[in-house]
C-alpha cells in the first residue's frame, strides 16, 4: 500500500472512529512503543517545567492578535531556561514585527500532555478569545500506546472547535522519532516510517478540519541528525536551538493564517515545488520535506475533485529572529505610553 493512501486510510478511520492499528501494523505499533517505553526509561523523569510566556508582545498600536499555544512540551519548551527561548514566545513577537501589532500570548500547553488533553486545553484558550492557535502535539501519544487513528481523531475535533470558533489555527505535526538517539536502529527507521505516515493523516485531517499543518518532523530529522546542539541535555527534547528551529518554521504560516507579511499575499511558486494537488498526495510530500505547509484551497471555485480534497503545499520561506521584548500593560488592558515604539533592531 502505498503511503499516501495508508495516510488517507488512517484518516478516514480516526474521522469514522475506527481503531486503526491495522492501518500501520500492530507488530510495527508494539515494537515503537516497547522503543518509546525503553528511551523514557534512558532519558529519565522531566526535572523541570518551563516557565510560561504569557503576556503581551511587540510595541506597536492597535487592538492585539491573541496567540494561543496548544500541545505538549514540544509546544511548551521542556529544558529551556527562560520564557524568551519557548516557541510561544518566539511565535508571539516574530508575529507582532510581521503584522505590526501586538500579540497577547495565551501559553496552555502542558509538558507531558496527549492527544487527551487537548479538549480541556482548549477550553482554557477559548476563554481568551484567540485568532489564531498554535498546535504542537502526537510524540506522547506514542508513548502512551494510543492508537493512531484516536490521536488524529482527537486532533482532528480539537481544530474543528477552534475554526467554529473563528480562531486559524496551525497544526505542527509528529515530529520524527528516527532521530531520537536513545531508539537504536533497525527500529529508528520503523519509528521514522511510523512518524512520516502519521503526520500525513494528521494533515489530511487539518486540513479537512480548516486548519493549515506544518511538517514539523520533516524539518527537524536533517538539522537533528547533522547538529547534535538541536537536542536538549536528555537526548529527547530539543535544545534553545531546536525550539527556535521549530518556531522559524511555524511563524510563516501563523502570519499568513493572519492574512499579514508579505508572503501572505505571494502566489505559489512552482520552480519552488510548490502547487495545488490532492490533499492524500500533499500530505506525503509535505511529510517529507523541511517545513511545508499544506492549507486548503479551491481549484474553479471547487473544495475536492475526482481525488478528493484540494490542498496548497507551500513551502514557506524563514524569518529573521525577532527580539524579545514583553510589553507592560496599564491595567486597561491598552498599551503602556511606549506603543508607538517597534522593538529596537527587530527586522522590518
Amino acid at each position: 500500500m502505498s503511503t499516501a493512501r495508508a495516510a488517507k486510510r488512517l484518516a478516514q478511520a480516526a474521522a469514522f472512529g475506527g481503531g486503526g492499528l491495522g492501518l500501520i501494523g500492530a507488530t510495527l505499533y508494539g515494537v515503537l512503543t516497547a522503543e518509546a517505553r525503553y528511551a523514557a526509561r534512558v532519558i529519565g523523569p522531566m526535572k523541570a517545567h518551563p516557565a510560561k510566556g504569557d503576556g503581551l508582545y511587540g510595541r506597536y498600536p492597535g487592538h492585539p492578535i491573541t496567540l494561543a499555544m496548544i500541545g505538549d512540551s514540544s509546544a511548551a519548551g521542556y529544558g529551556t531556561s527562560s520564557p524568551d527561548e519557548t516557541p510561544g514566545v518566539l511565535l508571539a513577537c516574530g508575529l507582532a514585527e510581521l503584522a505590526k501589532r501586538p500579540v497577547r500570548l495565551v501559553d496552555v500547553s502542558k509538558v507531558g500532555a496527549k492527544s487527551t488533553d487537548l479538549a480541556p486545553q482548549i477550553d482554557t484558550a477559548l476563554l481568551s478569545g484567540p485568532h489564531v492557535a498554535a498546535i504542537l502535539i502526537g510524540a506522547n501519544d506514542v508513548k502512551a500506546q494510543m492508537p493512531p487513528s484516536v490521536s488524529v481523531r482527537l486532533l482532528d475535533h480539537a481544530v474543528r472547535r477552534l475554526r467554529a470558533a473563528n480562531c486559524e489555527v496551525v497544526v505542527g505535526t509528529c515530529p520524527d522519532l528516527g532521530v531520537v538517539r536513545p531508539i537504536m536502529p533497525p527500529l529508528r527507521q520503523v519509528a521514522r516510517s511510523w512518524s512520516h505516515r502519521l503526520a500525513a493523516a494528521q494533515t489530511i485531517a487539518v486540513v479537512e478540519a480548516g486548519g493549515r499543518s506544518v511538517s514539523i518532523g520533516s524539518l527537524l530529522s536533517e538539522v537533528f541528525r547533522t547538529d547534535p546542539r538541536m537536542f536538549g541535555p536528555d537526548r529527547f527534547h530539543p535544545s534553545v536551538t531546536g525550539y527556535a528551529a521549530a518556531a522559524a518554521a511555524l511563524l510563516p504560516s501563523v502570519a499568513a493564517a493572519m492574512g499579514v507579511g508579505t508572503e501572505s499575499f505571494v502566489q505559489p511558486e512552482a520552480f519552488r515545488g510548490e502547487a495545488v494537488l490532492p490533499i492524500a498526495e500533499a500530505a506525503v510530500q509535505a511529510a517529507r520535506r523541511a517545513g511545508t505547509e499544506v492549507a486548503p484551497t479551491e481549484v474553479a471555485g471547487r473544495e475536492r475533485g475526482p481525488r478528493g480534497r484540494w490542498a496548497q503545499l507551500r513551502h514557506r520561506r524563514r524569518h529573521p529572529k525577532a527580539d524579545i521584548e514583553r510589553v507592560d500593560e496599564d491595567g486597561t488592558g491598552e498599551l503602556g505610553p511606549e506603543a508607538g515604539k517597534s522593538m529596537a533592531g527587530s527586522p522590518s
